[in-house]
């Protein structure tokens, strides 16, 4: 590795928990944590942590309100290609870092209503923006793997200057101060399906596969507690109950997301594109280790599993398909097993070189929502999801991550997510179902997935 970094940059001691580095910056503006948690070496490499973005754009009923600086403005463009115009402006060289300022935030599943013409059912009970993105021009990078860490600029933002020595004092840990701030959980936890409606709504999807009208749909289901706090609080106990390589604190002022997803969406490297689709999982059973060897082989020789993954596979691969070079779609690890804090997962890899003429934005909007969390054909599984869920999911199934000013992205599928605004806490969990699915396994298995953030409640009671 040379030092070709941006030439705002100095290194900082290295912390091998970037929570201690990032409390010291989450009283700026629009703070935000990609918490690689430390997973591996290689996925679990980098943290990326930045704050006080220059510019901001959030997406809602139809229109994005800019703010750059003190200055708004509201556009009724495309958001996707909104964003893509305004990074285009910024356009930066690649250096060894990962990342060296560009845009963070989310990308609500809902942002897919501004791509496709959906039916409109389900309630809207979340009341937040379908994207919030920040225009960062400075971060925290830590580099797990050759334990260093660096604060990075291209100093496109003259405030960045001004602020530099203040940053570095704040990032200074000796002056770090304990917190007495508490998160509190209120009221009990309920969800919008009980075990009776969510397999009338399973029957519903059995008979429109029979019909041949899709081949599988996710049917996620819905929980919510009321709470009180501050909370980051809850996010560090839910990191290190639910440890994952995609995990997220973004915190916009109006809500915060607390995300331990285990599922990347896509990753864009130049011009390799890469997507990792999850389907296919088995709880653990980590007070008995054979047991949970069994647990992990029956996933893997599930041939209803494989199929399961597979039809996200060919649907994943059509998607990005639309804008990489012809011909460079491959699937070179189908089917590999992962095993994460509560569940083992199939994981699929597919690859693709990106077509001159597109970008990560682009390549996003192509796939957005991932094909892992709506079924196939996507259409018609998030009319159906649309139809049988009594909520919009807004946040969850929908994507967190950055995309540089160098083109260069990585960003999760918004599973394993937690949601808290207006003194509102929602999660979700649900899985994919096919001709061949169980009611009661399916039931199990939401529950399964749901088990960590569940846990969470019980210990913040």
């Amino acid at each position: 590795m040379n030092a070709d970094y941006p030439s705002l940059t100095t290194e900082l001691p290295y912390v091998e928990d970037s929570a201690a580095l990032f409390s010291q910056i989450r009283d700026y503006p629009w703070p935000v944590m990609l918490d690689s948690a430390n997973t591996s070496p290689e996925v679990g490499r980098y943290d990326i942590l930045a704050a006080a973005p220059f510019i901001t754009l959030e997406t809602a009923a139809g229109s994005t309100q800019i703010s750059h600086h003190h200055n708004k403005r509201t556009v009724t463009l495309d958001p996707f290609l909104l964003l893509n115009d305004i990074l285009k402006d910024y356009k930066q060289r690649t250096t060894d870092l990962p990342f060296a300022g560009g845009a963070i935030g989310y990308f609500a599943y809902d942002l897919g209503r501004y791509l496709e013409v959906l039916p409109e059912l389900a309630e809207d009970a979340e009341h937040i923006p379908d994207m919030a993105i920040g225009i960062y021009d400075w971060a925290v990078i830590v580099d797990h793997k050759l334990k260093r860490c660096w604060l990075t600029s291209h100093g496109l933002d003259p405030q960045t200057h001004k602020i530099w020595p203040e940053l570095l004092q704040k990032l200074n840990l000796s002056t770090a101060k304990e917190t007495s701030d508490t998160f509190t959980i209120t009221s009990p936890l309920t969800s919008n399906f009980d075990e009776s409606s969510y397999k009338a709504a399973f029957a519903k999807i059995k008979a429109y596969i029979t019909e041949g009208d899709c081949y599988q749909v996710n049917l996620a289901k819905r929980f919510e507690v009321t709470a009180e706090g501050d909370p980051w609080i809850a996010y560090q106990a839910l990191r290190k109950q639910n440890s994952a390589p995609f995990s997220v604190y973004f915190d916009t002022g109006s809500v915060t997301i607390l995300s331990s997803s285990p599922e990347r969406l896509l990753r864009v490297d130049g011009a390799k594109v890469e997507t990792k689709p999850i389907k296919g999982t088995r709880p653990r059973d980590l007070n008995n280790p054979e047991k949970d060897r069994q647990l992990a082989q029956s996933l893997q020789a599930s041939l209803k599993d494989r199929a399961e993954n597979l039809m996200i596979v060919d649907l994943l691969r059509n998607d990005i398909g639309k804008v990489c070079e012809p011909g460079s779609i491959r699937v070179p690890q189908p089917f590999a097993l992962e095993s994460f804090a509560t569940v083992h997962h199939l994981v699929s890899t597919i690859t693709g070189t990106l077509a001159k003429t597109e970008s990560a934005v682009t390549l996003l909007r192509a796939c957005f929502p991932g094909g892992s969390i709506t079924g196939a054909p996507k259409l018609r599984a998030m009319e159906i999801i649309e139809e049988l869920e009594p909520h919009r999911r807004g946040i969850y199934c929908g994507s967190i991550g950055y995309i540089g000013f160098d083109g260069n992205m990585d960003t999760n599928i918004t599973i394993r997510t937690m949601v808290f605004s207006d003194n509102r806490l929602r999660f979700w969990a649900g899985g994919g179902i096919v001709a061949d699915s169980d009611a009661d396994e399916e039931y199990q298995e939401v529950h399964d997935k749901a088990a960590a953030m569940i846990n969470l409640i019980k210990f913040l009671q």
